[in-house]
């Protein structure tokens, strides 16, 4: 059940930051905190992988904050997002050693990503208007997934 809640958790983390939920996974795995070997899934344990996808992160922190970013739920970025969830998810389910798991995390990674993508959309759009404007809301949200991503990590060991 643990299981299925960080994969819910990490779906809610694609849902604010697309590519911070499997950066996540990939570094639980390469670390040995997420056991993916005889899976399909086993790649996200790589180093290239991590280094790669941590890469891909930063640049997303990064283009969040221009004004001419589209918003997350457009639907390529709302695919992305829930595809991103997914795939996070089922490495969390993967890693509890069937396929039925596999399938269960997968399913709760795409939950948590809508509800992340929704959420985070509203979250932000709330506290920009606290702030009177988008950017310290932008750099709230991008802190509040980092550290939801790393404390999940975290949980996993």
């Amino acid at each position: 059940m643990v299981t299925y809640l960080l994969a819910l958790g990490l779906g809610v983390v694609a849902g604010m930051r697309t590519m911070m939920a499997p950066t996540a996974a990939s570094w639980a795995a390469y670390l040995g905190w997420l056991d993916l070997s005889g899976t399909w899934l086993a790649f996200l344990g790589s180093i290239w992988t991590s280094v790669i996808f941590t890469a891909l992160a930063l640049l997303e922190l990064i283009t969040d904050q221009l004004p001419g970013t589209p918003s997350r739920t457009i639907p390529p970025a709302f695919a992305a997002r829930i595809l991103s969830g997914g795939l996070s998810g089922a490495a969390l389910g993967a890693s509890a050693g069937s396929t039925g798991s596999m399938f269960a995390g997968l399913l709760c990674g795409i939950v948590g990503a809508v509800i992340g993508t929704l959420g985070g959309r509203a979250f932000r759009g709330r506290l920009a208007q606290a702030f009177g404007q988008d950017r310290p809301a932008a750099f709230l949200e991008d802190a509040v997934a980092i550290v939801a991503a790393a404390l999940i990590v975290v949980a996993l060991r």
